[in-house]
Order: C-alpha cells, then sequence, then structure tokens
C-alpha cells in the first residue's frame, strides 16, 4: 500500500508564502508523474501543477509566475512553493502519484490533503 503524506499548508495573508510538500511512503519500483491539485469549497477540483520524473513541469496558467513545483526522486517527495499568495488560492491542496508497482499495471494515488487559507 503505498501512502502519499501531505504537509506545510496553513493560515498566510494575502502576498505571503507557504511551501507544500508530500512524501510518498510504501513498496513499489517507481514513481513516474506527481502533482499537486487544489479543492476549493464548492468547486471541482483543479490541476495546479505536475511533474515528470525528469523534471518537465506544467503549471496551470493561474499560478504561473508564483508557484514552482519540484521533486526528489530519492526521497519519493514532491515540493510546491507557493509565492505571492491570493484569496483565491484558498483550498484544499492534493497530492497525487503515479505508482510503478513491481508487478502489475501503473496506478494513480492521492493525498488527503492539506488546508492552504489566504487571508488577512
Amino acid at each position: 500500500q503505498v501512502q502519499l503524506v501531505e504537509s506545510g499548508g496553513g493560515l498566510v495573508q494575502p502576498g505571503g508564502s507557504l511551501k507544500l510538500s508530500c512524501a510518498a511512503s510504501g513498496s513499489f519500483f517507481r514513481i513516474d508523474n506527481m502533482g499537486w491539485y487544489r479543492q476549493a469549497p464548492g468547486k471541482q477540483r483543479e490541476l495546479v501543477a505536475t511533474i515528470t520524473r525528469g523534471g518537465a513541469t506544467d503549471l496551470a496558467d493561474s499560478v504561473k509566475g508564483r508557484f514552482t513545483i519540484s521533486r526528489d526522486n530519492a526521497k519519493n517527495c514532491v515540493y510546491l512553493q507557493m509565492n505571492s499568495l491570493k484569496p483565491e488560492d484558498t483550498a484544499v491542496y492534493l497530492c497525487s502519484a503515479q505508482i510503478v508497482p513491481f508487478g502489475g499495471s501503473d496506478y494513480d494515488t492521492w493525498g488527503q490533503g492539506t488546508q492552504v487559507t489566504v487571508s488577512t
């Protein structure tokens, strides 16, 4: 069983910064794509950023220039550095990972999420 555990969320004022972390644990061959999604109350889950195992990144237009995604393959971790935060960034942020098991097909797994609140 693979687990993803996010950390780093919290309350921050507009214009502030937060860094989210997500660590994968369990038994698997490797992790391919990793990503961050977010879901605000009453809204659909939306993609924030993705990163391939090789480090290629893609970010939603709404966060380009403010957020950076990175990963550490040796630690099975993915990070989201969030700068210049806005109230509309308030949401539960969830980590995702494409797991390549030792046998069988690849599959996606999700963390429980960490709350980010941007408010005065």
